[in-house]
């Protein structure tokens, strides 16, 4: 999420938790089992039953991020796992501590090695990132004038990698709040609506996997086999996604991640098959330049 400060990038990650699905038994399993290692499980709760959110602070070095010491213990990408991961003033982090983070993002889990041997802890986690689009955070607001230089601007947005932002599914502004959204009564869907939503679409992918035993529960999970058997285009999309692949210079990643991101689209529609309306969207929350 991109956007200048107060905009509410923060509130709408602390609100994840509150749409994503229940916790099934297993999953609830391995998150306790995580945080007893790292011995960060409450007296008072044998069995963590909410997913977790954590949000570590920019200053966090990176054995305390993906795991470390000299007997390996769980980091916050495990402490995540099954959960949230929220990493406010992106560009902040430091660029080692965000690029050991690609495997994991990739496998799942993270593998320690030491000289007395190596421990793997998993790392199933979703990511959100937050970052003001300058070091003033006001480029592009329409309220404020934005004080930096075009070369500070991109200097700044350029602490994220490539192979880093390839990684990230979905890219969104999020703009200043006018004052009548702030003041208006309205009230929009409730967390419990959104959750039922997608509790709907989860359940439908337990069933389109079942038969695998491979380890694939969602779409997310899907990997290169899967992909080609469930997200099957019609012609409209295949031409919608080859004109993308030339004009946008997608890579392979970016091309199967969008095809998992618009059968997850589909799936909270409640269609069956993918549209070209939703291979649209998938494609409109790839990176466009950031906001220089």
């Amino acid at each position: 999420m991109i956007g200048p400060p107060g905009s509410g990038k923060t509130l709408l990650a602390r609100a994840m938790p509150g749409v994503l699905p229940h916790m099934t038994i297993d999953e609830a399993l391995d998150v306790t089992r995580i945080y007893s290692i790292a011995d960060q499980l409450p007296a008072d709760l044998p069995v963590i039953q909410q997913r977790p959110f954590r949000a570590p602070h920019h200053t966090i070095s990176h054995a305390g991020l993906v795991g470390g010491g000299n007997w390996p213990t769980p980091g916050e990408i495990s402490l995540a796992h099954r959960g949230v991961l929220f990493l406010d003033e992106f560009p902040e982090f430091g660029s080692r501590v965000l690029e050991v983070m690609r495997q994991p993002l990739e496998d799942k889990q993270v593998t320690i090695s030491r000289a007395q041997g190596s421990l793997t802890f998993p790392a199933n986690f979703q990511l959100i990132a937050a970052m003001n689009p300058c070091p003033c955070g006001h480029s592009g607001d329409s309220e404020r004038e934005c004080t930096c230089s075009h070369q500070t601007v991109t200097r700044y947005q350029k602490r994220i990698s490539g192979p880093m932002l390839d990684r990230i599914d979905i890219h969104i502004e999020v703009p200043r709040v006018d004052f009548e959204k702030l003041s208006n009564n309205r009230r929009g869907e409730s967390s419990d609506e959104i959750r039922a939503r997608v509790e709907k679409a989860r359940q439908k992918q337990r069933e389109r996997f079942s038969g695998l035993n491979n380890g694939v529960m969602t779409n997310a999970d899907m990997r290169v086999a899967e992909v080609r058997q469930f997200c099957e285009l019609d012609d409209a999309g295949q031409q919608l996604v080859k004109a993308a692949m030339t004009q946008l210079q997608l890579s392979a990643r970016a091309y199967h991640r969008i095809l998992k991101l618009a059968r997850t689209i589909a799936d909270l529609a409640g269609e069956e098959s993918i549209q070209s309306g939703h291979l649209a969207e998938a494609l409109q929350y790839r990176p466009k330049g950031m906001m220089v």
